[in-house]
């Protein structure tokens, strides 16, 4: 089965909390209510250091799949 490279997910335990899930390498699941990152993979030291120059890129790219979506959603 293929994903796309985002998902939106909400839970109703978490009413003001909107998650997006990012589905490819590096798996993550954030939070935009506090930009809380939970990593779904284990690093070894070398991917740390890379992942720390990525995380930035990663989390606007989540907040841009994040409006888009929203948008969609208001225009229909």
């Amino acid at each position: 089965m293929n994903f796309p490279k985002f998902l939106l997910g909400d839970n109703t335990d978490f009413p003001d909390a909107v998650f997006v899930i990012h589905t490819e390498f590096p798996r993550f699941v954030i939070n935009l209510e506090n930009d809380e990152i939970e990593w779904l993979e284990e690093f070894d030291k070398h991917d740390e250091d890379e992942l720390a120059n990525e995380t930035e890129n990663l989390i606007k790219e989540a907040s841009e799949f994040y409006d888009r979506e929203v948008s969609r959603y208001e225009e229909s």
